[in-house]
């Protein structure tokens, strides 16, 4: 999410040290009041947007996992937040630089995609990493299937038309739509209004949050969160706008407030008590911390707005 890009019940948790890569092992759920929302996995501490990172997410408490799908030249929706594979990508130069839209699935398979982080985070570095991949939408999909909560960005929609028609469509092919409709399992996010209006017009029950870019100094929040409210059910601001007056406003209208990225410990504290739903942050393990710390800080949404199934 960090355009700098990413409702309820933090059910579900982590992952044991990771097992056969088909067969994840779900442990006991942890729940908090408070969603932890991994961002990009767990991108503080491993390879973003790649298996090991997810699987780190989970096991550190992490209630969602974030994506950011982009597009290949062959139509394959893949999982990376840049346009371009240079900064997390490497190997051979005509497959692993240059924009994800110019290369076809099998070309991009061939990159490693941890081996930077390695040279990234020397002190987190870890050789299994340079054996990392992009994944597909597909590709997680079929490790995790209705096991944990995923919490999807369409990025750069206006390049890549019909993305959100084939979001849907790998969530039928895993019996996905149901339970995102029922119970939140899949949450759909984006900066752009007119992707998510275009996803509610495929399936009204989906849940959306409207990503928001920093909020103007001034402006009326209240009129910004009427018109979201006609289409989806949260919005997603930069940590730095929020305040108890910011999520009254978006509450009142039923709208979860889940900011992002949330790493440092003084901000996730000031967050959780001014009463956000949820945070997106790098370090599930340390918004695991503060929450447990800190205990109950709100009342979930859910008891006042009957519109949430979840």
């Amino acid at each position: 999410m960090c355009r700098p890009s990413r409702i309820l019940p933090a059910l579900f948790a982590s992952l044991a040290a990771c097992g056969p890569p088909t067969t994840p092992r779900i442990p006991t759920p942890y729940v908090s009041d408070v969603t932890i929302i991994g961002h990009r996995g767990a991108s503080g501490l491993a390879p973003e947007h790649t298996l090991a990172s997810y699987d780190l997410a989970l096991r550190l408490g992490a209630a969602y996992i974030e994506q950011d799908l982009q597009r290949t030249k062959d139509g394959v929706l893949v999982i990376l937040h840049d346009t371009t594979l240079d900064r997390t990508m490497r190997g051979p130069l005509a497959s692993c630089t240059g924009r994800v839209a110019d290369h076809t699935i099998d070309e991009v398979r061939r990159c490693d995609a941890g081996s930077w982080f390695n040279a990234h985070a020397p002190e987190r570095a870890r050789r299994a990493y340079a054996r990392e991949r992009i994944v597909t939408l597909e590709d997680l999909f079929a490790r995790y299937r209705d096991s944990v909560r995923y919490y999807i960005e369409t990025k750069n929609p206006e390049d890549a038309p019909g993305m959100e028609r084939q979001l849907v469509a790998m969530m039928d092919r895993f019996r996905l739509r149901e339970p995102a409709a029922r119970e939140g399992r899949v949450l759909i996010q984006s900066f752009s209004a007119r992707s998510l209006r275009t996803v509610r017009a495929i399936d009204a029950r989906l849940p959306l949050i409207q990503l928001m870019e920093r909020v103007p100094t001034g402006a009326d929040v209240g009129a910004i969160f009427d018109s979201v409210a006609t289409y989806a059910q949260g919005v997603g601001p930069n940590r730095l706008d929020v305040d108890a007056a910011f999520i009254a406003a978006a509450h009142a209208r039923c709208l979860v407030v889940h900011p992002y990225t949330v790493n440092l410990e003084d901000d996730m504290r000031r967050l959780a008590r001014a009463g956000v739903d949820g945070m997106f942050t790098d370090f599930a393990d340390r918004l695991r911390g503060v929450l447990a710390q800190l205990g109950r800080t709100r009342t979930p949404l859910a008891t006042r707005c009957p519109r949430y199934g979840w």
